[in-house]
């Protein structure tokens, strides 16, 4: 995203966060997270609509009538003032308003599962699914399929995760089926990620050759809480053929202490 966008998406956080905060957080997050992706698909089937709610031109006003007009009596409160906000906000064009108002809905689904108590846990199914999504590789072909109607890949999920998962989870999940921004792989992760920053803390992704358990990844998590300087979330996958040690990314960063690895390099060397 551009500068403008971006400190639009994080004023509109903020109001978010301050907003969905009480007694009833969990069924006025959920709800306008739920709300605000369906607007989102409207946006995508209207551009003129898109246009419309983010023209510079525009007085802030005249963004804010439109949508009253739309929306007034079709959606919770809530909703209504976060969408007011929003377009009330400069955006650098109609594409990032766009993604700022799905950042929006991720962040309220994942507030709500916070006041649930279930974010760490919305957090790991989340990053679990993506792994999964990597090691099935017909099944993400199909969830992939630009050509496929966003209602059937949904389905398709949905019958994978019934009754296995969170129901933010769920809903998480096959928002992003349905409107894809990258891959399904890459952009799960991504709200699990989203659901880490929640909690104030990066994610360390980390292959081993074995599972690790609780203390474990606690000891992993500390200690690369000391070289990045900020607590760390450990999302743990194995991987036999690392043959030993573990594979940790950072973001771009990458340190593989696997046996595997040193054995590459070893073989390089005597090249």
């Amino acid at each position: 995203m551009h500068a403008a966008s971006r400190e639009a998406v994080a004023t509109l956080e903020r109001e978010l966060d301050t907003a969905v905060a009480g007694d009833n957080s969990v069924a006025t997050s959920a709800q306008t997270g739920m709300e605000l992706f369906e607007v989102v698909e409207i946006l995508d089937a209207e551009r003129s609509l898109r246009v419309a709610l983010t023209d510079p031109a525009a007085a802030a006003g005249e963004r804010v009538s439109i949508v009253e007009k739309l929306y007034g009596d079709k959606v919770s409160a809530l909703t209504l003032t976060v969408l007011k906000s929003a377009v009330s906000q400069r955006w650098s064009n109609a594409r990032e308003f766009r993604e700022g108002l799905i950042t929006l809905s991720h962040r309220a689904l994942l507030r709500a599962a916070e006041a649930q108590g279930q974010l760490e846990q919305v957090e790991e199914e989340l990053f679990q699914l993506s792994r999964l999504l990597e090691r099935e590789g017909k099944l993400t072909q199909l969830l992939s399929d630009r050509n496929a109607a966003s209602s059937a890949k949904r389905g398709l999920l949905a019958n994978v995760l019934y009754g296995k998962v969170t129901m933010f989870t769920e809903a998480l999940a096959l928002q992003v089926i349905g409107r894809p921004e990258n891959n399904p792989i890459d952009d799960i992760a991504a709200v699990s990620a989203q659901a880490a920053s929640l909690r104030g803390k990066s994610v360390a992704h980390v292959a081993s050759a074995g599972e690790l358990n609780a203390e474990q990844q606690a000891k992993l998590a500390e200690k690369l809480g000391r070289i990045y300087g900020r607590e760390m979330s450990i999302h743990t996958e194995v991987d036999p053929s690392l043959l030993g040690g573990m594979v940790i990314r950072v973001d771009d960063e990458v340190i593989d202490g696997s046996t595997s690895g040193k054995l590459e390099r070893m073989r390089a060397a005597l090249k």
